[in-house]
């Protein structure tokens, strides 16, 4: 963020008309917009998408409890632009038109979520950037767990599983995720920090459009013809990934092949349990959805949050994430009240949980 650049938008205010004129691909130059002033009761939540189960389960709601609890007086925009950067622009718009005092911004594309943040400053609206960086922005906030920690975790497990005695021509894929989204980029850099020296041969690479399993999965079909059992390891950058690359390989005969993930879903826990799936990491999201509330609320009144670090110039919090594993499931998931034994248990599961000792007995 510039220097002084909150007290300037504060002297601005309402004085100046948003303009939301960013050039989005494919949809073209975003008209001129005029609205009311900023209000002092009204928080926006703008989040990227709904495959990841992650959102409308856990971020929204537990976002929606922190806001209602810190600020009690004050009510909530929210929208889902469902992958599509042109509908988060005009989900930006009219929140702004509302009177929104901040914006929670979770981008779909970074590049073009510079012209929301650049609309708001000249509003006077603060923005917060929740769990994706926006480069190049007049950003207030930046609240997001360590994604170049989870990156880090994954290659060390992958590294771990696969070992460094292969054969000649064997080898792992990558699956990377979204290029638009500037956290696959640092989780990327972290995944290449564990594997640097550590002699596994990279087979291929992929970077999987808006995170999809579907695209995910043809991808890794695509490289099973080519290399066949030569793939030992493959790296999943979260867990929808995973999940595609697991239906390739199962399909390609390679049920052991380790596979890594990222987010902690219900189904990753599930997989992992049964052996399917070789780890995942678990970020309490719920935590970084009330911290960010918290935050927004502190900017709405004026007040100046605390920051740990500065990234990009913007005061922020970067929080821890944990790797689970078949070993840690029972502590960190079930002790930890993400999911219920009952939840990942079902009929299909039982007899790998009760293997892992997660059934009472009796059950």
């Amino acid at each position: 963020m510039r220097p002084g650049a909150r007290r300037a938008r504060g002297a601005r205010g309402a004085a100046v008309v948003a303009v939301l004129a960013a050039c989005l691909a494919p949809a073209g130059c975003v008209q001129t917009v005029a609205g009311p002033a900023p209000k002092q009761d009204l928080v926006a939540l703008l989040l990227p998408e709904s495959k990841t189960s992650r959102y409308e389960m856990i971020d929204r709601p537990e976002f929606e409890k922190a806001i209602a609890e810190n600020c009690p007086e004050c009510r909530l925009v929210y929208a889902n632009a469902g992958q599509s950067a042109a509908r988060q622009q005009a989900q930006a718009e009219s929140a702004l038109s509302q009177g929104a005092g901040v914006l929670v911004l979770d981008p779909v594309d970074s590049v073009a979520a510079r012209g929301i943040v650049e609309a708001a400053e000249a509003r006077g609206v603060a923005v917060v950037a929740y769990d994706r960086f926006i480069s190049e922005a007049p950003l207030d906030y930046f609240v997001a767990y360590d994604a170049g920690r989870v990156g880090h975790i994954q290659g060390t497990a992958l590294v771990e599983a696969v070992g460094t005695d292969l054969a000649p021509g064997e080898g792992v894929l990558l699956v990377h995720g979204a290029p638009t989204d500037p956290n696959a980029a640092v989780i990327k850099r972290g995944l290449n920090e564990a594997l640097w020296g550590s002699g596994i041969t990279v087979l291929a690479e992929y970077d999987t459009p808006d995170w999809s399993p579907d695209a995910s999965q043809q991808w890794v079909e695509s490289q099973l013809t080519v290399f066949g059992d030569r793939v030992v390891g493959v790296y999943a950058a979260n867990d929808g990934t995973a999940a595609g690359a697991i239906s390739a390989l199962r399909a390609g005969g390679l049920e052991s092949v380790p596979v890594t993930g990222h987010d902690a879903e219900l189904a990753a826990i599930q997989r992992i349990v049964a052996g399917d799936q070789l780890m995942t990491v678990y970020k309490r999201i719920g935590q970084q959805a009330r911290l960010a509330a918290a935050i927004a609320v502190r900017l709405l009144r004026g007040e100046e949050p605390t920051a740990d670090l500065l990234v990009g110039g913007v005061p922020s919090r970067l929080l821890q994430p944990v790797e689970v594993t078949r070993e840690n499931v029972r502590s960190v998931i079930i002790d930890g009240g993400v999911f219920t034994v009952d939840e990942i248990c079902t009929p299909a599961y039982r007899a790998a949980c009760a293997d892992l000792g997660l059934l009472e007995e009796g059950r």
